[in-house]
């Protein structure tokens, strides 16, 4: 498997962002604002760590070449 820390970062705010403003959408459409309350913890906790991990091995491939 290839190491591709930029498609990891570019995932990894997609989750950030993405996530919780899809569950924003749905929880506007329905009235129902638990979808947006249990979606945030989860999304925090994968796009955060994916952050964290793709930026250490950008700072890593950098510092290599």
């Amino acid at each position: 498997m290839k190491n591709n820390p930029k498609l990891g970062l570019t995932v990894s705010l997609i989750v950030l962002a993405g996530l919780p403003t899809i569950f924003l959408i749905i929880s506007l459409l329905t009235g129902e604002w638990n979808y947006l309350i249990y979606s945030i913890i989860p999304s925090l906790f994968a796009g955060l760590t994916g952050l964290m991990i793709s930026v250490q091995q950008l700072k890593k491939k950098q510092r290599i070449q």
